[in-house]
């Protein structure tokens, strides 16, 4: 971080509360069964989970909505729920963080997306999943569609969230990138591994590194093969920007123009879960870009949200000032 500024830091992330963004993607419920084991189950050698509370926290591309409204953007979500208690759950949620739901339509067809959590003292015992993984309707295609047409002249960035449960295909994207691009809107992807070639001509993807592994066909096993593979999904995207996440060996960098690549190691001091960490890159990439960061600093930014938020448990959140803290602390290391 030597080439970091920490006044200048300080001022992107100020601006953060002018910024507007738009979230399109696969919406999610976490539920979290929270407890404690004391002991083995007699009837198969599985945990006794003595279950203490329940919470809800919005998944997906919901939580990719969160940390934009917590980091202070003004935030609205396009996506699929079900017309299901659950569904309500999730809208509830989200709209007590301040985020527009008016987008998220309603599929009588499926349920709404649930991940299920069961943790016991502080490890997570299980995961459930319910979902349904067709595509969405042509009706319910338009609708999204007509909904992002609306709100997309008023916002900064347009972020998308491709869990691949249905919402982002080819007939959605034709639409909406041209028209982002069109327009000058950042576009930040976080890509599906199987959906790379749908994401021609946005600003930045922030693959990690399975996904860039599957997208470029070769093993990502050393910085030669981790430099030749995001060089690939740049020229290949179109890309300004690609950021390629790599979990405890921190992030690299790789920008248009035969700029170098550039190594970012990780901040994380105490991984505690990294549940939603990708979601968090890519919310503080985005919102950096809006407010006039540079690739690097962007790039910088997210690495220190990454490293605050895997440093919880559960499903987290950064704040601003979490993040300027961290990043103080970071520079002042140097």
């Amino acid at each position: 971080m030597k080439t970091l500024n920490l006044k200048r830091i300080k001022k992107i992330i100020s601006r953060f509360d002018g910024a507007k963004a738009l979230v399109i993607g696969d919406v999610m419920l976490d539920e979290f069964i929270w407890g404690s084991v004391s002991r083995i189950s007699p009837e198969a050698p599985v945990p006794v989970v003595w279950v203490n509370r329940e919470s809800f926290m919005p998944g997906g591309a919901s939580n990719v909505a969160n940390n934009l409204a917590t980091l202070g953007a003004k935030t609205s979500i396009a996506g699929i729920i079900g017309d299901d208690q659950k569904g309500r759950v999730l809208v509830n949620e989200l709209e007590k963080k301040g985020i527009d739901t008016s987008g998220l339509e309603r599929d009588k067809d499926r349920p709404t997306t649930i991940k299920t959590r069961v943790i016991a003292n502080h490890q997570q015992v299980v995961r459930i999943d319910k979902e349904k993984l067709t595509e969405i309707s042509d009706e319910l295609l338009k609708e999204v569609i007509s909904y992002i047409e609306s709100r997309i002249k008023d916002v900064d960035a347009v972020v998308i969230e491709d869990y691949g449960k249905g919402l982002i295909s080819p007939r959605l994207l034709k639409r909406v990138v041209p028209l982002a691009r069109r327009l000058k809107k950042i576009i930040t992807v976080d890509p599906k591994e199987e959906h790379f070639s749908y994401y021609k001509g946005v600003t930045s993807m922030t693959p990690n590194r399975a996904e860039a592994q599957n997208a470029v066909n070769f093993k990502i096993k050393d910085d030669a093969t981790l430099f030749k593979a995001g060089r690939a999904i740049l020229k290949d995207l179109d890309c300004e920007t690609v950021l390629i996440t790599l979990g405890e060996n921190g992030m690299a960098l790789f920008q248009k123009g035969g700029i170098k690549p550039m190594h970012i190691p990780t901040v994380a001091q105490e991984v505690f879960d990294v549940s939603g960490a990708g979601d968090t890159v890519i919310s503080a990439f985005t919102l950096s870009l809006c407010c006039g960061a540079a690739a690097q600093e962007a790039a910088h930014i997210a690495n220190c949200a990454a490293g605050i938020v895997v440093g919880k448990v559960g499903i987290a959140v950064v704040t601003k000032e979490e993040l300027t803290e961290r990043i103080k602390k970071e520079i002042s290391r140097m």
